[in-house]
């Protein structure tokens, strides 16, 4: 079986990206992962999804924009997004969890043109989401910006407290963020990590990995505001179950998050026990890092494309 840093190394490669984004081969596949390239499409997908039951987080893909132009143009599609939301989803009363949210990026707010300016960008997004009575969550990206995004939510949540962020639990510093944001009484999306990072920061075992995500994940539940606990592990998702009835903590106070093409069926068996569900919907032409550390996840579908490489 393909490891998961070999697949993410192949599919970095310019002539690999070329024939997935241009073979209809790959199509399929794509479209499992994607929710389409505009905003009403995925607008379209969140609707099925919302009147089967299940929540919502619509996430612009792109990451590192190149200037502060494109960083703009990305603040006024997250804009568009929270403003069209309403479209599709029942508007929610202030003391109620929102169906249907989005996630963005700081580096897609220009974090890489500088840390004040993506703030801005990130304060006024934040505007229109306290205007329409809904959340944003900020996407964790590569090991090198988790200090300034830790440090961008001390600076911006005690000022908006509609917003919250992600933690990955394979890197070692991630038990001492959790207490950071929980200080904060931020909203903590926990995920194990899909970057490629080095062993200095980063568990290398998976072994290690769901030791760390299973104890940071009873930490949310015992101290955390609403916690997302985004994973499609089964044995975690049966010990998050049995640690919150131990402590007698009800599934309102938590919710599930899984990936958009991702065990639809552990998703609506979920949501047929009683608890929150909220699949995560990515959308956007520049979708192809994302699928690469989707494919990461799933070996069999990265072998499916590395032996159609040498086909003909």
């Amino acid at each position: 079986m393909l490891g998961r840093a070999l697949i993410l190394r192949t599919s970095a490669l310019p002539f690999v990206e070329k024939m997935v984004r241009n073979s209809f081969v790959f199509r399929p596949l794509v479209h499992r992962f994607i929710a389409g390239d505009v905003l009403a499409e995925s607008l379209e997908v969140s609707k099925g999804l919302l009147e089967h039951g299940l929540k919502v987080s619509l996430d612009y893909l792109g990451e590192n924009t190149k200037s502060k132009e494109e960083a703009l143009q990305a603040k006024a599609t997250y804009i568009a997004m929270l403003r069209d939301i309403h479209r599709v989803a029942p508007k929610t009363s202030e003391d109620s969890v929102e169906p249907l949210n989005i996630s963005i990026k700081l580096t897609q707010c220009g974090l890489d043109q500088g840390d004040d300016f993506a703030e801005e960008n990130f304060r006024e997004v934040l505007d229109v989401a306290r205007e329409t009575n809904n959340f944003v969550r900020v996407d964790m990206e590569a090991s090198e910006y988790t200090e300034r995004t830790v440090a961008m939510m001390e600076r911006v949540l005690p000022d908006y407290p509609n917003t919250g962020t992600v933690l990955q639990s394979y890197l070692y510093r991630t038990d001492e963020d959790l207490e950071r944001v929980i200080k904060l009484g931020g909203r903590i999306r926990l995920v194990k990590g899909a970057y490629l990072e080095p062993a200095e920061v980063a568990y290398p075992e998976k072994a290690k990995v769901d030791e760390a995500y299973m104890r940071q994940a009873d930490r949310l539940l015992e101290a955390a505001n609403y916690p997302a606990i985004a994973t499609h592990d089964e044995h975690i998702i049966d010990h998050v179950k049995q640690f919150a009835k131990s402590r007698a903590i009800s599934p309102d106070r938590f919710e599930f998050q899984m990936l958009y093409g991702i065990r639809r069926d552990l998703q609506n068996s979920l949501h047929e026990q009683g608890y929150n569900v909220r699949v995560y919907v990515p959308f956007g032409d520049k979708w192809y890092p994302y699928f690469t550390r989707r494919l990461a996840e799933r070996p069999a579908n990265a072998g499916f494309i590395l032996k159609s490489l040498f086909k003909g």
